[in-house]
């Protein structure tokens, strides 16, 4: 079954759960008696001058004709709930109106048997079948507003649910115990050195990683030049807890700084760099972040496996990918070479829309 088709399909079960025979039934009842008013109006002037058999006869096709009208009316009012797809909706009217007509033929074959006098010749009756097609549409029609404004609607709330979800894990999948204890090691590495420089250097970065990671939950985009200084003063703890092995190299224009990404995009790929790699002096390891003709921020390294594979779920650029989706409506780009991998981030305009909230 088509992906279409099974949406359809749940369609069609989410309405029948929703409007229930039932309620389907009693707005039948009460739509059929609106359209057969003139013929009550008829019905009650003319008893007064019928003979008791007459008068019998008349009730029963009166009867007849009332419940003929609830059962095309409940029988349209189903064929078009259920029929909720935008494009069908000509399809859907064509069916309605063959529905009506052949309700109409069928009328006039049973009321030819039935009738005291030949009511069905009359133009109110055509008129009604008319009435009962035109309405049975319309509220196919407006049944399909209504529940597509709904599914909006919902899609927004879930949009915003996930949104917040996955700015929260952001926030506490990058605090975790791995990335603290690291950046203590590398502290505790230069003040065993003895440099004071280096380590009050140190300190005021970590203070600035930390700071923006604390106020990452705020923000959703943030400019490609934000991200950049962030990253700049995680570098400088990569380098000096991997003395100088590992190196990153930056060349993204000026006026490419504007473009926007979702916060914390480049750290999960830098960590990925030193978790799923060897870096020692017979392994160097430059990091390569630059701009594509695509309008993309390349992140790019070479392959050194480590060998023992490190334990890690690889749900990192899973979920990297699903914040890109939801925020920007792109997905990022993974090319692995073997000897080199590369990770491409789409960028956007600060003037586009799902900007800061």
């Amino acid at each position: 079954m088509k992906e279409n088709d099974s949406v359809t399909v749940n369609n069609i079960t989410e309405m029948a759960n929703k409007y229930s025979p039932y309620k389907i039934l009693l707005v039948s009842l009460i739509s059929a008696l609106f359209i057969i008013y003139p013929n009550i109006t008829i019905f009650s002037l003319e008893r007064e001058h019928l003979g008791a058999a007459k008068h019998t006869v008349h009730l029963l096709y009166f009867i007849y004709r009332y419940l003929f009208f609830t059962a095309l009316i409940w029988l349209l009012i189903v064929f078009n709930v259920s029929k909720i797809k935008q494009s069908a909706f000509g399809q859907r009217l064509l069916f309605s109106f063959l529905i009506a007509a052949a309700g109409y033929l069928i009328y006039i074959g049973l009321s030819t048997l039935m009738s005291p006098k030949p009511e069905w010749l009359s133009g109110i009756l055509a008129f009604q079948f008319l009435v009962m097609f035109v309405l049975s549409a319309l509220a196919g029609h407006v049944t399909f507003l209504s529940e597509e404004q709904r599914r909006k609607e919902k899609e927004i709330e879930d949009l915003k649910i996930e949104n917040l979800q996955s700015r929260y894990n952001a926030l506490s999948n990058q605090i975790n115990p791995h990335f603290f204890f690291n950046s203590l090691n590398g502290l505790t590495s230069v003040i065993r050195k003895k440099d004071e420089e280096n380590s009050l250097e140190y300190v005021n970065k970590l203070s600035d990683v930390f700071r923006y990671i604390l106020q990452s939950d705020k923000k959703a985009l943030v400019s490609l030049g934000e991200e950049l200084e962030f990253v700049k003063a995680f570098f400088y703890m990569m380098e000096i807890r991997f003395a100088s092995k590992l190196v990153f190299k930056i060349d993204v224009k000026d006026e490419m700084r504007d473009l926007r990404l979702p916060v914390l995009s480049l750290l999960p790929l830098i960590e990925n760099v030193a978790l799923h790699n060897t870096i020692d002096s017979e392994h160097h390891m430059v990091v390569n972040i630059s701009m594509n003709p695509d309008c993309e921020l390349s992140v790019s390294n070479p392959v050194f496996p480590k060998l023992t594979p490190p334990d890690t779920n690889g749900t990192g650029l899973r979920n990297l990918d699903h914040r890109f989706f939801l925020l920007m409506k792109s997905h990022i780009r993974i090319v692995d070479e073997g000897t080199r991998f590369t990770v491409f981030l789409p960028l956007k305009k600060d003037n586009d829309e799902n900007t800061d909230r």
